[in-house]
């Protein structure tokens, strides 16, 4: 059985809004430490205090991958800092077994005024390594972080990228027991993304890796685990990656796009129907895997529209757009189009994943082959996918099986 590398047990931090009062209230905490007394009372809020971590507790083994997701200031960084070493806890304990490497910010652990080679040796050295085997690795580090030619430019000099891919290289080259990584992927190209997560698969086996993100298709590609967060608690825990992502993006409010276009049209109503049921605009419309979907649409012509042609594009919780309907008219031709258009389009059986996804509606009117945008409602409405098929992809296909050499 894979051994335990770390271990979370009711971790919690309080921090205060007020500056000042944060600073009498350190110099309290110290002075009653320094006396050796047992004055401070951790488990209530003092005033202007608040809880921006609370009782989470997690195990993470060799060989997993444990994702932190949540909305802006729901305590991850926190929680990384407190793994790190960086902020001490005020309740609970923290256990980390071997050698811990992070990139827990764009930067950090490095010395601007000293050039990338360097800060190599610095990096290394925190981790624990010697100089010897620091000069074994530089030649790997050098090459994976792909800035060669600027190794030995003082970091001050270096773009955004260029420090991520430098603090990446050291921390996965030096193959530390545990790597934190908070979010610094954002900043660096695609290329340089895809080779990270190439490396970081290399590493699983014998490291545990804690990390955290904003992108939910990296957190579903990498984690084997998850703790969503919300206001310092967890609200999920568990190994079902991709429910936990569906249940991270309840925290969020969907609200319908700008209408961007003329007044040549507009749109009079938009409604959803699966069966007998109707969406509403008070509640997001639900619907079950595999089942059929129609979207009615009546949009108001105010003047008349020269061969109108509608298109419908679909969204995913990320807002990619992963689906489009472009061929009305190929269906449905339309001269002109006056009055109120009415017309409904049904899709006999959606194969979507487990989640929430908008449609974006657009009108365009068509006139010697020159296509001109009437209008376009950006998520005009949502709806929601429910499937007992938990998958991150978009689509969840249920193609039809055949065992070909069944004796």
């Amino acid at each position: 059985m894979p051994e335990t590398l770390i271990k979370v047990e009711n971790l919690s931090k309080k921090f205060c809004l007020d500056l000042k009062t944060s600073l009498w209230y350190g110099m309290k905490d110290m002075g009653s430490e320094m006396l050796g007394k047992k004055s401070i009372n951790h488990d209530n809020l003092r005033d202007k205090e608040f809880w921006a971590v609370k009782d989470v507790s997690f195990e993470v083994k060799r060989g997993e991958c444990h994702g932190i997701i949540g909305r802006n200031g729901a305590g991850k960084s926190t929680l990384l800092k407190m793994l790190n070493g960086l902020i001490k806890p005020d309740q609970g304990r923290i256990e980390m077994h071997g050698r811990v490497g992070a990139l827990i910010e764009l930067g950090a652990g490095f010395n601007p005024i000293l050039t990338g080679r360097e800060n190599i040796f610095n990096n290394a050295a925190v981790l624990g390594f010697s100089k010897e085997e620091t000069n074994q690795k530089l030649d790997a580090i050098i090459d994976f972080s792909e800035i060669r030619d600027f190794i030995d430019t003082p970091v001050q000099n270096y773009s955004s990228g260029m420090k991520v891919r430098l603090g990446f290289a050291v921390a996965a080259q030096m193959e530390p027991d545990i790597l934190l990584i908070d979010e610094v992927l954002a900043v660096g190209d695609m290329g340089f993304i895809l080779k990270c997560f190439n490396k970081m698969d290399e590493l699983l086996s014998k490291t545990a890796l804690i990390f955290v993100s904003h992108n939910m298709p990296q957190v579903s590609r990498i984690c084997s685990g998850l703790t969503v967060l919300n206001q310092g608690k967890s609200v999920f825990q568990g190994t079902e990656v991709s429910e936990g992502i569906s249940f991270y993006y309840n925290y969020f409010d969907y609200k319908i796009g700008n209408f961007v276009g003329s007044d040549q049209a507009e749109i009079a109503d938009i409604f959803l129907t699966s069966g007998v049921r109707t969406s509403n605009t008070e509640e997001t419309f639900e619907i079950r895997h595999g089942e059929e979907l129609s979207i009615h649409l009546k949009i108001k012509i105010n003047r008349p529209i020269t061969n109108p042609s509608i298109g419908l594009i679909f969204y995913d919780k990320e807002q990619r757009n992963f689906g489009e309907v472009m061929n009305f008219r190929d269906s449905l031709e339309i001269e002109h189009a006056t009055g109120m258009l009415e017309v409904t389009a049904t899709f006999p059986a959606v194969e979507f994943g487990q989640g929430i996804f908008s449609i974006t509606i657009g009108l365009s009117a068509n006139s010697e082959n020159i296509r001109t945008s009437v209008f376009r409602i950006q998520s005009a409405i949502y709806f929601k996918v429910l499937s007992k098929k938990h998958g991150w992809a978009p689509m969840q296909f249920t193609p039809e099986w055949k065992i070909e050499n069944e004796q």
